[in-house]
């Protein structure tokens, strides 16, 4: 939310029925607390964080893109996006015939330092470019082998669909710090620990360990942007130190706190 108290309106979404080229560029400068409504189109979405840390949320998840890396969002999926600070999005569209590659499911994508370039030349292309033969189809069709190609990172918290292991997510995401153990958990839902640990793996996909973990290292990222201290944002996430809060940081996104964010 805004220093101001005030709650932003969403963001507009463009009225977009059909995508004239194969690629269709977005750039945004986004304030603290966008957000979009729940919304889905034909089209994939790859939205990129060149600062600020994206967050996209759908009904199987939520997906974070720290700068640098970003988020692709198959065709026909509903999603919302949203940022805690201020962020600077770079968002290509890519017809479904275009993409046909692509696994159908959100993924976190790193961008190459390559196609991060193409993106920035793309982004200053005329929405209607010159087909092929020209310059500007021949950079589109590099642009495209290069999205197919990006490494896919484990920034993601998948959700489950059973409604009392939900409502128990929903709950540590709105408090990183608790440290219930999964028995205590297990008594609170009347159930048994081992009937809950078979619940969250086929549900997530996860240990109850690992899911939250992931939760808490994700929940950090815009503690850390909006330029609270490790030490602090370590405590507020549940961990009891600062060095072990920075260890499985890096374990999970590849950088401490510290190198990511002077990316």
């Amino acid at each position: 939310m805004p220093s101001n108290g005030q709650i932003p309106q969403p963001r507009q979404i463009p009225a977009l029925t059909h995508l004239p080229r194969p690629l269709y560029a977005r750039a945004e400068s986004l304030d603290a607390g966008s957000w979009t409504r729940r919304h889905r189109h034909e089209w994939v979405q790859f939205s990129y964080a060149i600062s600020g840390v994206l967050g996209v949320h759908t009904a199987e998840g939520s997906f974070f893109a720290p700068p640098q890396w970003g988020i692709w969002i198959p065709a026909g999926v509903e999603h919302e996006v949203v940022t805690s600070m201020r962020a600077e999005m770079r968002s290509l569209y890519v017809r479904q015939e275009d993409s046909t590659w692509a696994a159908p499911r959100c993924r976190v994508l790193e961008v190459t330092p390559l196609a991060r370039e193409l993106i920035k030349r793309f982004c200053q292309l005329p929405v209607e470019y010159p087909t092929a033969p020209s310059p500007e189809a021949r950079l589109v069709d590099v642009l495209l082998d290069q999205l197919a190609s990006l490494p896919e990172v484990g920034f993601s918290l998948p959700l489950p669909q059973e409604k009392r292991l939900l409502a128990l997510c929903n709950e540590l995401i709105e408090s990183p710090d608790q440290d219930a153990t999964l028995s205590e958990w297990a008594g609170y839902m009347g159930t048994s620990e081992k009937t809950l640990t078979r619940l969250f793996q086929r549900e997530t996909g996860l240990s109850f360990r690992s899911w939250r973990q992931r939760m808490r290292l994700l929940s950090s990222l815009s503690m850390l942007e909006e330029g609270n201290s490790v030490t602090e944002v370590a405590l507020s996430c549940g961990y009891d130190s600062t060095s072990a809060f920075i260890a499985a940081f890096k374990r999970l996104l590849g950088f401490t706190p510290g190198e990511l964010f002077r990316q």
